[in-house]
């Protein structure tokens, strides 16, 4: 199963269905038929990333189903590869992308043709981002995601989408033009952009501390860190529900892998160096956006700001450099796919219906939706990190690593988890609990089957993963130990070299 290219299939197999979505004709039996076709593709293309899990070896640290072949010359070559730190983030992005497309089905009803393409579109690029093997490559698929993003935003979104969507391409743009000088400069000073190559050279010590800057820039825009968060919530409120549900799940994510697979494993004494800048950012994005949260009046934005808050907990527990940081940081960030995603899901739920999304038109849902305010519950537990749930596993282990190495700053953190608690338990409580004594929810209805399908299989991963965390660390285990091993190899043989 192995012989085959795997991996360009799982990566272009949503290009195929775009381009027959591409060939259908402009009219309403067209736009049905896009549905189906983009369903069925993100189905198939789950079912092939599937395989990756069936035949991952889990002992090794290694780049596994690796394709090579050259392309521009000059060392730069079409390498994809997965290893315990990207195969997780690949079957991610396979897995919400049907949600994705089944949440949009009623309530896209304009150029469904073009959307369904912008979708599969931007499956391939995200897919690609974290499969390839090569500076060059990567960064394609990395800058690429933001066209048909900025599309989505700025033609299905909300009555400011053309500011939020050109916020959204400026923010992320800039600092990545930074992070294209930055390879650059590695391919001049390494003569290769071959990432497994680049991950066992040493670069000198002034190239990595501007590099890791650089990259740094990037990275930080598309988590989002504080202070550069800004774009987020106002992509989130004019972004149609599934587009919220794609950045949150899946493009904020990116950050983490770069930092990752870039910044700790290639420029170790910049990251031991500069770590205290990334423990003081986290903590800040842990705490003031917890605060803001609390003052919002729209839901979305809400769920915003705790996205922003609960990748300060990401980013601590990676910088922290130990095996519970790692390993949590990166539980985190797939669990906070889920629960994220699953958040957004459940907003659009209510804004079909009611077409508004501020919190105080809302209040009583219980009384006429049971069956959602079930499923609003567990997202919202997992939100605040209760134990039980995926929101909790994560947390917890970036906090372990981080007290190894920082009291206070793990301290500190520990706060976003009590205003957590303050802002989710306080939203759900207007929205769903009190008397049902706005008229125009006295005849709203209950999820229907459809809406079920789509937020069932949230429900059970975020309490399977809350109890049985054991998949999602097994995967990452041998290359997060490889990871950590060659950091500290780095980091201790300039010390010695120091000392001498």
């Amino acid at each position: 199963m192995t012989s085959w290219p795997i991996l360009s299939v799982v990566t272009f197999l949503p290009i195929v269905g775009a381009l027959f979505i591409a060939c259908l004709r402009d009219d309403e039996a067209g736009a049905r038929n896009a549905r189906w076709v983009a369903l069925w593709t993100t189905l198939l293309t789950f079912a092939v990333s599937l395989i990756l899990v069936w035949r991952f070896d889990l002992s090794s640290a290694d780049f596994q189903f690796l394709e090579k072949h050259p392309w521009l010359g000059g060392g730069i070559s079409y390498s994809m590869g997965v290893d315990g730190i990207s195969l997780p983030f690949v079957i991610l992005t396979t897995a919400v992308m049907p949600i994705s497309i089944a949440a949009s089905w009623t309530s896209i009803q304009r150029r469904v043709r073009a959307y369904m393409i912008a979708f599969l579109v931007l499956e391939t690029l995200m897919v690609g981002t974290f499969c390839a093997l090569d500076l060059v490559l990567f960064y394609l698929f990395f800058e690429g995601g933001l066209i048909p993003m900025f599309l989505i935003i700025g033609v299905w979104g909300g009555p400011r989408r053309v500011y939020a969507s050109f916020k959204f391409f400026l923010y992320t743009f800039a600092g990545s033009v930074l992070m294209l000088l930055a390879i650059m400069a590695m391919y001049w000073q390494a003569g290769t952009t071959d990432i497994p190559t680049l991950l066992h050279h040493a670069f000198p010590r002034y190239l990595q501390t501007w590099a890791w800057f650089a990259f740094l820039a990037s990275f930080a825009v598309k988590m989002p860190m504080w202070p550069v968060h800004t774009w987020l919530p106002d992509a989130h409120v004019e972004a149609p529900t599934a587009g919220s549900v794609i950045l949150a799940a899946i493009l904020l994510k990116m950050g983490g892998y770069g930092f990752l697979r870039f910044s700790l494993p290639m420029f170790p004494q910049a990251s031991v160096e500069l770590a205290p800048l990334i423990y003081a950012l986290s903590v800040v994005a842990i705490v003031y956006t917890s605060l803001v949260a609390l003052m919002q009046e729209d839901v979305k934005k809400l769920i915003a700001y705790s996205s922003v808050a609960h990748m300060g907990f990401v980013t601590m527990g990676l910088f922290a450099m130990t095996a519970q940081g790692v390993a949590g940081g990166i539980f985190q960030m797939i669990s906070h796919g889920i629960v994220s995603a699953a958040l957004f899901l459940c907003v659009g739920v209510i804004y079909d219906r009611m077409h508004t999304r501020e919190i105080a038109a809302y209040g009583g849902l219980v009384n006429r939706m049971p069956v959602y305010a079930f499923a609003f519950m567990v997202f919202t537990l997992a939100n605040v990190g209760l134990p039980g749930t995926s929101g909790f596993v994560g947390e917890f282990l970036t906090l372990i690593g981080t007290f190894r190495v920082n009291n206070w700053v793990a301290t500190l953190a520990t706060l976003g988890t009590i205003l957590s608690a303050a802002y989710a338990l306080w939203l759900y409580r207007k929205v769903i609990f009190g008397k049902l004594e706005k008229p125009s929810l006295f005849h709203i209805n209950d999820i229907g089957w459809r809406e079920i399908a789509v937020l069932a299989p949230l429900v059970i991963l975020t309490i399977v993963f809350g109890v049985y965390p054991k998949p999602v660390l097994d995967m990452s285990a041998a290359s997060v130990t490889q990871l950590i091993d060659n950091f500290e190899h780095a980091v201790s043989s300039v010390q010695t070299a120091a000392v001498r």
